[in-house]
């Protein structure tokens, strides 16, 4: 993608805006509660349970009363330095 940074916004074509688009798109960092666990670790709502109560993944995860927040890439790391 080489756009000239100079060039007016108004005069990129449509690819061009859509390539911007995608480079400047980041990857969802955080999953919410279980589910969220369960749908990152591609597993079911129990198994996530499981895992999370092991206290494996304490490091990446913060919870208040009910919400539960994973960093996604702190908990990946987490488990494969935790492989068995």
């Amino acid at each position: 993608m080489n756009i000239d940074k100079k060039k007016p916004l108004l005069q990129l074509t449509v690819g061009e805006f859509l390539d911007l688009q995608k480079a400047s798109a980041t990857e969802k960092k955080y999953e919410y509660g279980l589910k969220g666990l369960a749908k990152m670790l591609g597993c079911s709502r129990s198994k996530a349970s499981v895992i999370k109560s092991s206290g494996i993944l304490d490091d990446a995860i913060v919870q208040n009363g009910n919400l539960i927040i994973i960093d996604k890439d702190k908990a990946m790391q987490l488990l494969t330095q935790n492989k068995k």
